[in-house]
């Protein structure tokens, strides 16, 4: 390759990062970290921490659990007596999960959680818990994942149900 042509990438490169760093700044985005702190659509104690949840579910008067994430990581293991409600970050999942909730009392106990990746930057806490808040629902938190399910439920030895149980 020719040096004229190396350089003719390399500029073409750096303007295209150029242009990505700008648009980025311009459209306001931030960090996943920095935008997802600051951006909760639920308080602080609406979030429950994994040890207060394990010893709820098993409790006389237990919280209903929505898991709001993918179906695999459903199937392979989840809290106990969890309810698949659908991926929160597509349409198809809210409608699944809508339908799901339509015929829960309002007042009732909701903890929803994914599992997929850390609470705060999880895809779809944020649009399961606002739709249920807007659906009426008075008592929902969210489980607070800092790593994924595998690491932070599953490899804790907490009890767990698979699909094929």
């Amino acid at each position: 390759m020719n040096k004229a042509f190396r350089y003719m990438l390399i500029s073409l490169f750096l303007i295209a990062s150029a242009f990505f760093v700008l648009r980025s700044i311009a459209h306001g985005h931030e960090s996943p970290d920095a935008a997802t702190a600051f951006d909760t659509p639920w308080k602080d104690d609406q979030v429950i921490e994994i040890p207060d949840l394990a010893k709820w579910i098993s409790a006389k008067q237990r919280p209903l659990v929505l898991q709001v994430g993918v179906q695999r990581l459903y199937d392979a293991a989840h809290v106990p007596g969890a309810v698949f409600a659908g991926p929160a970050e597509e349409e198809a999942g809210l409608a699944e999960l809508k339908a799901k909730a339509n015929p829960i009392a309002r007042t009732r106990d909701i903890v929803i959680y994914c599992g997929c990746c850390p609470m705060k930057v999880c895809p779809n806490l944020k649009p399961a818990f606002t739709l249920l808040q807007g659906m009426g629902f008075k008592k929902v938190k969210v489980l607070d994942v800092p790593h994924d399910f595998t690491s932070d439920w599953l490899n804790k030895s907490l009890p767990v149900e698979r699909r094929s149980d």
